[in-house]
């Protein structure tokens, strides 16, 4: 799988692909958070661990971050879930597993309900109510002058934070995700916290699996291959 994805906009998507046993089986693409990329070292980690395990995975950066092309003030929800649909155009008839990190976990409940391309769910430290997070992290904030967490590469921009109010929270969606869910999340994540993925889970219902990382932080830190190992476990069992 060597030739360009390219979303709705014509912008070339940065991504990794590792082959697993079988071309046969389930891909597994993986979506990182807001001012990330596809080399977070969760994510690397994680690719790794599927590999081993004989699972195909192929990780992306969404438009406008890491080494995709676009504008990174344009990078939104709605935007990036137009981009993991392109990466669905492009894989093919595979059955897909998408993986996503914080807004990346919001990206694909709102992707999930309305693609059946995707077989199951996993949430890693997964965004739920994305008005309160922009309030939260960034409401003191000015969109066209500041920066998201000090990062130059990161301007906050309207289109985000109007976005973000506008999708508001993917909490009503969670009875529509009837497909096998799995939630991970660090108890001492302090960027989203863990109540945000029990609450969802518990609105899900018996499809959904909430399994918490005791002092994890948002981004794993120093636990990346638990959260792999739970992933590599819970796609073993089928």
């Amino acid at each position: 799988m060597d030739q360009p994805i390219r979303n709705l906009h014509g912008e070339s998507l940065d991504y990794s692909y590792a082959p697993g046993s079988s071309e046969d089986g389930p891909l597994i693409v993986i979506g990182h958070g807001v001012t990330a990329n596809k080399d977070r070292a969760w994510a690397v980690e994680l690719a790794g661990g599927l590999a081993s395990a004989g699972f195909a995975s192929l990780r992306f950066s969404f438009s406008g971050n890491g080494e995709s092309d676009g504008d990174f003030r344009e990078s939104t929800v709605t935007r990036e879930v137009e981009d993991l649909g392109a990466v669905l155009d492009h894989v093919g008839k595979r059955p897909i597993v998408y993986a996503g990190h914080s807004m990346g976990g919001a990206v694909g409940v709102l992707r999930t309900v309305s693609d059946p391309r995707i077989v199951r769910l996993i949430s890693l430290a997964g965004m739920v109510h994305t008005a309160s997070f922009a309030r939260r992290k960034f409401g003191e904030l000015v969109p066209g002058k500041d920066l998201m967490w000090d990062k130059p590469e990161c301007p906050l921009s309207q289109v985000f934070v109007d976005d973000m109010n506008k999708v508001r929270s993917v909490m009503p969606l969670a009875s529509r995700v009837t497909v096998p869910w799995l939630l991970i999340h660090g108890t001492a994540d302090s960027v989203v916290p863990f109540q945000e993925s029990e609450e969802i889970s518990e609105a899900a219902g018996a499809n959904a699996e909430l399994v918490s990382l005791e002092q994890a932080d948002h981004l794993f830190t120093g636990q990346e291959r638990d959260v792999a190992r739970i992933v590599v476990a819970w796609l073993e069992r089928d």
